[in-house]
């Protein structure tokens, strides 16, 4: 069959696999979902969380536990184990795991007759036994605590201009800080600090992997453009931080031969090379195959928007990540907390919870909705930092409802999409004559709401194969990393987008009207002072 290349996502509801060809075609792909085939965790929706309570943690295990069943799932599908040349992965960001004092030895010296979690599950190996995750949000304290100090000249600009963000819950740097106040004597006796991705990759490296640029610029630890720890950020954080976290990689690095372990035990080639994992956001810009000058939105539980940025953009609104697809460049990051659940509500209340009626309504209302406009905000909004129903006519009076259904649809759909237009612009992002839009997650099914992003950006909306972005670009950079190798190769030659050549060209689904700039560029200047007034 030839070389092989095996991707791995460990997200927040489930542990995906997906194996390769040379042309980068699927050829097996299975998953865990954490809830429903691993009940004895008490998870519900991937995670734990008391009731009313801020603390959101996984027991750690878990995740190991998820990947024996998936190995063995993928032994069942037919998967010949021995033609994987690399594999590589990819977590959900933020989250943290504590190794203690026996994990490097633990890794060392797996036995490949006993599961994975029998081996990892003890307490030498885990200072603690449940990991913060992105969900959490109990650290406000220590995030005021980081922007007391001098990093960058101090406060959340300064913390923004050498980390790329301002402090947030639910970033590393927060979480750290939390354990080694609360949790002291576990935090004395942790040897090293792992992300989700840099854990998981510890496993098959069978040693402790490093944490690489574009997941740990998720910290609010780490230098983006030294590409190294930030003193100022780690004395402010813990004591003794640096050799918690060890060193640091590019995204692409092939860092080692996989580990005996799953040599003697599925059958891997001794030569089959881990290349570095990383987070789900920057491995879905892999995924995605974003060039410069596009910029990617996914419509999923929450919508994010993903930009490629040739220098680092100093904003307290959104993210700047190390690009994981090339050394030099980066990637903005801009989350928006209310997308499918808020548009499954007003479908539900409108469209009696149908798409197709949903659709209807939306299609026969015309571009720019009369002037009438309307924000949606289900939880707290990141961007703008609001919460509830805002509904403007076209003398921008505000209102407590829209005349008809019709008018509530597209209010919803449009205000979504000029908010992204208007917070990407912000960022620096210019519309031109070659820009693409590329659509994925749940909603990027939906050609009625294409079109809307379409007209809203004045650009054309492209799709691909598959929504599952981040495990196809965890595959995508195992042979990235693989081509180049430990000598790092001919970049040029083995740069993502030669590796992803074989791949098809996206799909083009809808372009803007005509009249779209005419139509939404007006309704963009509105928006800003909407969220102006609302802020004050």
């Amino acid at each position: 069959m030839g070389s092989t290349y095996l991707g791995l996502d460990f997200s927040t509801q489930q542990l995906k696999a997906v194996v390769l060809n040379e042309e980068l075609q699927i050829l097996h792909e299975t998953h865990v979902h954490f809830d429903s085939e691993l009940p004895e965790f008490r998870t519900h929706g991937g995670v734990v969380q008391k009731k009313g309570s801020k603390e959101v943690t996984v027991p750690t295990i878990m995740w190991v536990k998820a990947l024996d069943m998936l190995l063995e799932k993928l032994r069942v599908c037919g998967v010949d184990f021995s033609e994987i040349v690399a594999l590589s992965g990819s977590a959900q960001q933020h989250g943290s795991v504590y190794w203690g004092k026996g994990g490097k030895a633990a890794l060392a010296s797996l036995n490949p007759s006993r599961f994975l979690h029998e081996q990892l599950g003890i307490p030498s190996v885990l200072s603690i036994p449940n990991s913060p995750v992105w969900m959490d949000s109990s650290t406000t304290a220590q995030c005021r605590r980081l922007e007391s100090g001098s990093v960058g000249g101090g406060g959340a600009v300064g913390m923004a201009r050498v980390t790329g963000s301002r402090a947030y819950e639910r970033f590393t740097a927060a979480q750290i800080a939390k354990i080694a106040e609360t949790k002291s004597q576990a935090y004395s006796t942790t040897e090293r600090i792992s992300l989700i991705s840099s854990f998981a990759c510890s496993i098959f490296l069978g040693d402790y992997a490093p944490i690489d640029w574009a997941d740990g610029s998720g910290m609010n630890l780490l230098d983006i453009e030294a590409k190294d720890w930030s003193d100022e950020c780690l004395e402010l954080c813990a004591p003794m931080l640096r050799g918690k976290l060890g060193a640091t990689k590019h995204s692409y690095a092939n860092i080692g031969p996989i580990s005996p372990y799953f040599v003697e035990r599925f059958g891997f080639s001794p030569e089959c090379r881990v290349v570095a994992f990383t987070g789900d956001n920057p491995a879905s810009l892999v995924g995605m195959r974003l060039q410069e000058g596009d910029i990617a939105v996914s419509l999923g539980t929450s919508d994010t928007v993903f930009m490629w940025l040739s220098e680092p953009k100093t904003i307290t609104e959104g993210h700047v990540l190390c690009n994981p697809a090339k050394k030099d460049a980066f990637m903005a990051l801009l989350c928006f907390k209310n997308g499918s659940l808020t548009r499954e509500r007003i479908r539900d209340n409108s469209a009696d919870g149908s798409w197709e009626i949903f659709n209807e309504l939306l299609n026969n209302t015309p571009r720019g909705n009369f002037g009438n406009m309307g924000l949606y905000f289900d939880s707290q909004e990141i961007l703008p930092n609001a919460v509830g129903d805002f509904r403007y006519n076209k003398a921008g009076d505000k209102l407590t409802r829209f005349t008809s259904t019709e008018v509530e649809v597209r209010a919803l759909i449009e205000g979504q999409f000029i908010a992204k237009r208007a917070h990407a612009e912000d960022f620096g992002f210019k519309i031109g004559k070659g820009t693409r839009v590329l659509a994925t997650g749940g909603a990027s099914v939906n050609t009625s709401i294409l079109q809307v992003l379409a007209d809203v950006f004045n650009s054309p909306v492209y799709v691909q194969e598959s929504t599952n972005s981040a495990v196809l670009g965890a595959a995508y950079q195992a042979k990235h990393g693989y081509l180049l190798g430990s000598s790092e190769g001919n970049e040029n030659e083995n740069s993502l987008e030669a590796v992803t050549a074989c791949l098809p060209a996206p799909t083009l689904v809808c372009s803007p009207f005509q009249d779209a700039a005419e139509v939404y560029n007006p309704m963009i200047t509105r928006y800003r002072k909407i969220i102006s007034a609302i802020g004050d």
